[in-house]
């Protein structure tokens, strides 16, 4: 069994390359991405050799478990984390004893540090598990269990002020690699808040300078955090973590760490190749191979968010900023899901803390123009007089660094004319603050019910939901692989001066499956009333999510009242479902909206309920697709529209012929993507009614009519 040499494999990734085992104990932990249901785990062996495996365990963990951004020791950040195969190489608990898998919630295993530590002398260990208080944005108890962040190594034990020095932790590693290291910190040394400010190195790169805790942690005492630093290539074979003082002149010397994780970043390219990884899922496997000379524990990190066993912890409580001392790069740019170091910073996008303090009279609450899961909303006023709308991340928020990161890498990379456009950002002071254009109407939700607006006719709000519907059309189609946006709902559909709705709020915004898949495996998130049975139930993620929603906006919108509503008898309580009981058996107009009496055509509110029908279907398979609704919607208003209706049966069929005669290629007009996708966007197509040959139109929505009618619209509308 000790010439055993074989390589080890998922779908995704190679493990082990060429792994001998040796003889004696060795643990194996990898974090690996996968994009389908199933762990594909392949043992290869060299030439005349074999392959051996006794053990296999595969256990769940939390969501965002690891996050996608990371600082860098290049002068960038490092995107696609959350993509890459990566093996835990070591996990200390600095300054404590051992934690054992019984103890840690995951099941993960902490070594103490003294062998690692050659100058124990220059610090002391501190313990106190009774004060670790964990805060609701930063790390959980799956980040690390209380006996970590309960204990901590202190630099300049005798409080010399004039003692400088740092103190460093020496690992034997692999050379020819770059590694993520995860430094957790717990105050429980300090007698008073923003006491400390330090220095942390990894070799010879700042990883964290100028660290205050108690900024972090908003002036909360023991409150544990962490960071995550990917280093450079480096070649000595040694990785070695440092603490100590700032350089700053008045600085305390002192400094201090709680635990050390240190893991491998190995190849992503699979042997023999396959499909390319999404971020779909990330788990944690574990395995133990037992030989006659060898016992081989291979632990794999197989990471299902879709099946986690504990639910409670099911949000994503981590605050990182992106922003960190010492890295003065911002995150603006495209996100890159190969695990590439990139300079994302643009003046352009980049606003200073000052500048929107001083926009928003000092986040005057009077000014606050809404309230969402992330934070307050304010209307600003630049500098130059441009209005805009300021969203202030609320650090006591589910939502953290996650739906800050993806709301800049959707909005930055996507522009259409119904997308709320991202006018900048600002990370200073660790801040998550998102900067958009001004919607000088609101929210749709608020033109509907709960507020003074005065009520939109028929007629606009057709054309709301037309609006909403290309949004999230192009969305959908408008890149290589969909963008589902997960959280459409009526306080999402903004309106402009002109009442033109543009689609917002893309925090929970996720990437669809590859071409080879059907779902997106992932945590259930999205707005209760408004949420996809089917995605709930089987926690997969499609386009059709997407089209459940909005067919509860479609009722919303029709009846103007609350999707759930207790106060209402039981029956009434959800919208989609008492809205569907009315619509099945043809009494939709009894449900309506009283301020629409008189306002709309019997055909065109018929062809609408059916709309709505078709995308509250249980089943994802059997709604149709965004272009499909799309398309019946612009039909809907063309009924409305009509001049000389015949009867109230009418139906796609005799009023094909009243479709406008010209129609453009929606991309032409109502993309702005980028300049990449400009020069495929220059052919102008038109479709006249006579070209269509159609033997029956009686339901439009029930057919796949995306890559022509999707694409249809109203001459006027332009």
């Amino acid at each position: 069994m000790s010439k055993a040499e074989f390589s080890v494999s998922t779908q995704d990734a190679v493990l082990l390359r060429n792994f001998q085992a040796p003889n004696s104990s060795t643990v194996k932990e990898f974090n690996v991405n996968t994009t389908s249901d199933n762990l594909i785990l392949s043992f290869t062996p060299a030439s005349k050799s074999f392959a051996f495996l006794n053990a296999l365990e595969v256990v769940s963990v939390p969501d965002n478990l690891i996050l996608d951004v990371a600082g860098s020791a290049t002068s960038g950040t490092f995107r696609g984390l959350s993509t890459q195969a990566m093996e835990t190489v070591y996990r200390v608990n600095v300054g404590g004893q051992l934690i054992t898998m019984f103890n840690d919630s995951l099941g993960r295993t902490w070594i103490p540090d003294d062998r690692f530590l050659p100058n124990s002398n220059l610090v002391k260990a501190e313990s106190n598990n009774a004060a670790v208080k964990y805060q609701s944005g930063l790390s959980t108890e799956d980040t690390a269990p209380v006996p970590v962040y309960g204990s901590a190594r202190v630099t300049n034990p005798n409080d010399d002020p004039n003692n400088k020095l740092n103190v460093t932790w020496s690992f034997d590693v692999d050379s020819g690699f770059e590694y993520l290291v995860r430094f957790h910190f717990c105050d429980i040394v300090s007698r008073t808040n923003y006491q400390l400010l330090f220095n942390v190195y990894v070799n010879s790169w700042i990883a964290l300078q100028d660290l205050e805790p108690s900024s972090v942690t908003f002036g909360t005492k023991a409150s544990p955090f962490y960071r995550d630093f990917i280093t450079g290539f480096f070649s000595d074979g040694k990785l070695r973590v440092s603490v100590g003082p700032s350089t700053t002149n008045d600085a305390v010397g002192n400094a201090f760490l709680n635990g050390l994780e240190i893991m491998k970043l190995v190849s992503v390219t699979p042997s023999p190749p396959s499909q390319s990884s999404s971020k779909s899922k990330i788990g944690l496997v574990v395995g133990v191979v037992m030989g006659a000379f060898v016992l081989l524990v291979a632990a794999l990190l197989f990471f299902i968010c879709r099946k986690r066993k504990r639910v409670q912890k099911s949000h994503s409580k981590t605050w990182i900023p992106l922003y960190m001392k010492g890295d003065k790069t911002h995150s603006t740019g495209k996100k890159f899901s190969n695990g590439t170091t990139t300079h994302t910073g643009s003046s352009e996008y980049y606003f200073p803390f000052g500048v929107l303090q001083k926009a928003t009279n000092n986040f005057d609450e009077s000014w606050v123009i809404g309230v969402g899961g992330f934070g307050k909303v304010y209307k600003g006023v630049l500098e130059n007089g441009t209005t805009v709308a300021v969203k202030r991340g609320n650090p006591q928020s589910h939502q953290g660094l996650a739906e800050f990161q993806t709301e800049i890498e959707m909005l930055s990379h996507f522009r259409h004319r119904h997308l709320v456009s991202l006018i900048g950002f600002c990370e200073d002071r660790n801040e998550m603050i998102l900067v958009y254009e001004y919607m000088e109407n609101g929210t749709l939700k608020s033109h509907l019910y709960g507020s003074d607006f005065p009520s939109l006719s028929w007629k606009q709000r057709l054309e709301i939901c037309v609006g909403a519907a290309r949004g999230l059309h192009y969305l959908h189609t408008g890149s290589a692989k969909a963008i589902i946006h997960r959280d459409v709902k009526s306080a999402n559909i903004l309106l402009d001066e002109n009442l033109m709705a543009k689609v917002a709020d893309f925090g929970l915004s996720k990437a669809g499956p590859d071409l080879d898949q059907t779902h997106v495996s992932t945590a259930v998130k999205g707005s209760f009333g408004y949420l996809d049975p089917e995605y709930f139930r089987r926690q997969q993620l499609t386009e059709k999510s997407d089209v459940y929603s909005f067919g509860v906006v479609l009722f919303e919108v029709l009846c103007a009242r609350a999707v759930i509503d207790p106060s209402l008898p039981r029956e009434m309580v959800n919208l989609a479902e008492w809205a569907l009981k009315w619509q099945k058996s043809g009494q939709l107009e009894q449900i309506i909206d009283s301020r629409l009496a008189g306002q709309y055509r019997p055909e065109s509110l018929r062809k609408f309920g059916e709309t709505a029908e078709k995308c509250l279907a249980d089943c994802g398979v059997d709604r149709p697709s965004m272009g499909d609704v799309l398309w019946n919607l612009e039909y809907v208003l063309q009924l409305q529209e009509v001049q000389n209706p015949t009867d109230s049966n009418e139906n796609s069929v005799n009023q094909i012929d009243n479709l406008s005669p010209e129609v453009s290629n929606i991309n032409n007009n109502d993309n702005s993507s980028s300049s990449s996708n400009n020069n495929n966007n220059n052919t102008e197509a038109t479709v006249t009614a006579s070209n269509l040959e159609m033997s029956s139109l009686d339901d439009l929505s029930g057919v796949s009519m995306s890559r022509v009618f999707s694409q249809l619209l109203k001459s006027e509308g332009r």
